[in-house]
């Protein structure tokens, strides 16, 4: 039976906590049949008392646990939380959930059904069929959730996936989250964080999911969600989106430095009267010496091909991808030659 945390940070969250551990294990849990459900709060020693009341329902509900630690900000609890998990539980996958009830417990077990269903990653999203923000919302703030979803889906690129800024969303460990260098994410003190964390998420995630969220206000206080937190977000996502794009642009780059050499190679040998084969296939053939090498050194350095006996094989290898391209401009080349002249 798979292991699935809850990680729930929980900072000066006296008033909700209680309840929302009630709701979890009396009403959330006993309906998932299929998984070992287990509660990990995190709390950075809140001078309300949110730690001393979790340790009240510890008796009560052994797989209630509870992880204290100094003040580092929403990202590192969720950090710590779930390098705990994994170390500590043993969880075979995490969920991420606010203790303020604006991820409300009932949609728990819809997130668990995904992952038991095959699911890497599932994602609680506002934004698809039947999930929803909350109406007494302004019409400002509706304005800023939606327009900025949208910003970091266009960013990213990632137009398939609807809600890259909920914060309710449960992730395997094995192949994905145990594969995230999670003390080095971007801005882990702040919400930004999410941003981070998911984008590594859905790379490593074979299958991605999204289940309906209503996502609701907040039953006690005020949100802690600030412009500044929204900047440092749409910073990550831009950031994350440049990196993204890196290896396209430096593709781009390397393929046209390989027309510059098929260009001068061909304008070269033309004036030195080749046969036309010859000066067509072997410009090509420079071309693609070109592309190969820049690839390998610049473009795909991460995977860069060391070895003479291996760089060997690749390059042939390559080569013998881009025959069908050779073989055209050769023929095409030559035939225009003849029609045309080289002149």
């Amino acid at each position: 039976m798979a292991k699935i945390v809850i990680i729930m940070p929980a900072y000066n969250e006296a008033e909700n906590i209680g309840p929302m551990i009630t709701e979890l294990f009396d009403k959330e849990f006993p309906q998932i049949k299929k998984a070992d459900m287990h509660l990990l709060v995190v709390d950075d020693f809140s001078p309300d008392g949110t730690g001393d009341i979790v340790k009240k329902y510890q008796p009560k509900y052994p797989n209630l646990h509870l992880l204290q630690k100094p003040k580092e900000g929403l990202g590192w609890a969720y950090i710590r939380g779930m390098q705990y998990a994994m170390s500590q539980l043993q969880a075979d996958a995490v969920i991420e959930m606010d203790a303020d009830f604006q991820h409300p417990p009932r949609f728990v077990k819809n997130m668990v059904a995904a992952f038991l269903n095959g699911a890497d990653y599932v994602i609680g999203s506002r934004y698809v069929k039947g999930g929803s923000i909350p109406k007494e919302w302004e019409f400002s703030r509706k304005a800023v959730s939606f327009f900025g979803n949208l910003f970091i889906r266009l960013v990213l690129l990632k137009p398939k996936v609807h809600d890259l800024t909920t914060g309710f969303r449960l992730t395997r460990v094995k192949g994905v989250l145990d594969q995230i260098d999670l003390n080095h994410l971007m801005e882990p003190s702040r919400f930004a964080y999410k941003v981070a964390l998911l984008y590594q998420s859905i790379k490593n995630a074979k299958s991605t999911v999204e289940v309906p969220l209503e996502f609701a206000s907040r039953t006690k206080e005020k949100s802690k969600f600030n412009p500044k937190e929204m900047i440092s977000t749409f910073k990550v996502a831009i950031i994350l989106g440049i990196k993204d794009k890196q290896k396209i642009i430096k593709f781009g780059m390397v393929g046209f430095l390989g027309y510059l050499v098929n260009a001068v190679a061909l304008y070269i040998f033309t004036k030195l009267n080749w046969p036309g084969w010859a000066a067509w296939g072997l410009s090509t053939e420079l071309a693609i010496l070109s592309n190969f090498t820049w690839n390998n050194l610049w473009t795909f350095k991460d995977q860069q091909i060391n070895g003479v006996v291996a760089l060997v094989f690749k390059f042939l290898q390559f080569n013998f991808t881009s025959a069908g391209g050779l073989l055209i401009q050769v023929v095409v080349g030559v035939a225009t030659d003849r029609l045309i002249g080289s002149q």
